[in-house]
């Protein structure tokens, strides 16, 4: 009978794949890991610094064990691990997917020094005060006049996108970029509806809201009609 293998190592032109069987113990896999790397760095000794990623399959990896693993690669002599994926997540981390896609709709004025900070897409209906803050992890769209802080994509999108009835923020920010008030805002009378997002240049740049369409074709998750 033959003998199945707890890890299969497969040569690339970017480096090498280490298929991890998700059926073993932990321990069988380490084991086998390491005496299989072993031997290859043997063998490899004297070539350049090979990039590694990591697959372990339908095995649940907790953060410890997947810097266990990470680290037993680091040893080898010329191995350097780019990557580790595996297909399962915990119970929070799965939760935490469907807040980030899902739409939170309030409708309240954000008043100077209130703060309103949520997970996923945040649709305002109301204003954003001065002094007001508005925070989301993904983007944020405001019914509304923005005239205090608006922070898209806080941690750490740079494709979101702020949109509002009324563009006038003392403070705009999508991801780690930053963009002021204009010096001189135009009238309120001529305003239309605006939309912000990060350029090619990686500066805020303040648009009207038609060119979401070419900027970020994802952005819509629904079509409908024919």
């Amino acid at each position: 009978m033959k003998k199945i293998q707890n890890v299969t190592i497969k040569g690339t032109k970017d480096g090498l794949t280490l298929h991890l069987d998700d059926t073993c113990s932990y321990e069988d896999l380490k084991k086998e890991l390491d005496r299989k790397l072993s031997n290859s760095t043997r063998v490899n000794d004297d070539q350049q610094l090979l990039s590694v990623k990591v697959k372990a399959g339908n095995r649940y990896l907790s953060d410890e064990q997947q810097e266990e693993l990470k680290e037993l690669i680091r040893q080898k002599r010329n191995l350097i691990v780019e990557d580790l994926e595996t297909n399962v997540m915990t119970k929070a981390e799965a939760e935490r997917m469907i807040q980030e896609s899902e739409i939170v709709t309030v409708a309240r004025v954000i008043r100077s020094g209130q703060v309103l900070e949520i997970v996923g897409d945040l649709l305002l209906i109301g204003d954003v005060n001065p002094g007001g803050t508005v925070k989301a992890t993904g983007n944020i769209f405001i019914m509304g006049a923005l005239k205090g802080i608006a922070h898209a994509g806080c941690e750490g999108n740079a494709d979101a996108v702020i949109a509002a009835s009324m563009m006038k923020p003392s403070q705009l920010r999508i991801n780690d970029c930053i963009n002021r008030a204009p010096d001189q805002p135009q009238d309120d009378e001529n305003r239309i509806m605006e939309c912000a997002y990060i350029s090619d240049n990686q500066q805020i740049v303040v648009d009207r809201l038609q060119v979401l369409m070419k900027k970020r074709p994802n952005l819509t998750r629904f079509e409908g009609g024919r």
